[in-house]
């Protein structure tokens, strides 16, 4: 296989090495309140682009089927706020016997109660090929849930999420029933628009995490969190992965790829001020941050590396259900 031909074929994998190193290089550009405003631009630009995109290319009937799949919600809201913080308390029961700093675990704990990110788990969902409907309402139920039982003000939840989510997604839709038949006869790159929106996301974040002082640990502590995060996420995606793969599961391959990205994918931008309210006055916050601010890239990071096993382990998932759904051609005598 050729250079051109390789780049062609996994150029989302070639384009996040390359907005990691321009982040690294020059993170100044794209932090919060730098010449790219990622406050304006990613958070209600790139997010409301990602719904109307999603809005585009659903149909009613998949939205609608989405939202009365009780089974996968449920699944997805216990794991995701019962399953995992106490995965996460048991874990550190272990942790808190080594040397690691104590206020670093406490970071860990409140990672593990975080709810579900809004954008990151429905672009790899989509990116993937999985079931985006039941992403779009599981990540922003899940934000919706905590973040109104929390002490972050419940009117600015609402309306962001209306604002970017909501409104964005049922535009797409009044928009799709005008020009259904151009859509279905074009097929537009859909997916490959919700990758470049994720390649922003993922370099903005970078030069976030590259541009701020409360990452600034000893080597060994910084090294250890990195280890435990990555490992923590590998390990809850592969325990997602195996409980809705059961033969009695009843989830498809497509429900599949949303429960294994919306389960494991936590919220920084609710994550921060909540964060901010419950430790307010502690000298440690930053310290008790850095775990959620190492975890936010790393889940982005990782979902886009495996993009590519998830979405072929699904289509050929699917190609193999098909054949075993297809009625045995009569045996001639």
């Amino acid at each position: 296989m050729g250079l051109l031909e390789r780049l062609r074929k996994e150029w989302f994998i070639f384009g996040i090495v390359l907005v990691i190193a321009v982040a690294r290089l020059e993170p100044a550009v794209g932090v919060k309140g730098g010449p790219l405003k990622p406050e304006i631009t990613i958070t209600y630009i790139a997010v409301s682009a990602i719904f109307f995109n999603s809005g585009l290319s659903l149909k009613t009937e998949e939205l609608t089927s989405a939202l009365m799949h009780v089974r996968l919600h449920l699944f997805v809201q216990i794991f995701t706020l019962v399953f995992f913080p106490t995965a996460i308390w048991l874990f550190l029961q272990l942790l808190s016997i080594t040397p690691i700093n104590e206020w670093l675990l406490k970071g860990l704990q409140t990672v593990g109660c975080m709810p579900p990110p809004v954008s990151s788990a429905v672009i790899l969902t989509k990116a993937v090929g999985g079931n985006e409907a039941a992403a779009i309402f599981n990540s922003a139920f899940g934000s919706f849930l905590l973040g109104s039982s929390s002490s972050v003000p419940f009117t600015s939840i609402f309306s962001q999420l209306f604002m970017t989510v909501v409104v964005p997604l049922v535009i797409g839709q009044i928009v799709r029933r005008y020009i259904k038949d151009w859509l279905e006869r074009k097929k537009p790159p859909f997916g490959a628009i919700s990758s470049c929106v994720l390649l922003m996301i993922i370099y903005t974040t970078f030069c976030d995490t590259f541009a701020n002082p409360n990452i600034d640990l000893d080597k060994f502590s910084l090294i250890i969190i990195v280890f435990i995060i990555f490992s923590v996420q590998m390990s809850f995606m592969f325990l997602t992965f195996l409980f809705s793969t059961r033969n009695n599961s009843s989830f498809t391959p497509a429900d599949t790829v949303a429960i294994i990205f919306c389960s494991t994918h936590k919220s920084l931008t609710l994550g921060i001020p909540m964060l901010k309210i419950v430790f307010a006055g502690y000298e440690h916050l930053s310290l008790i941050s850095v775990p959620l601010l190492i975890y936010h890239p790393a889940q982005i990071l990782l979902g886009s590396l495996l993009v590519p096993t998830i979405k072929s382990w699904m289509v050929s998932r699917q190609k193999a259900l098909k054949l075993t759904r297809q009625p045995k051609a009569p045996v001639k005598v």
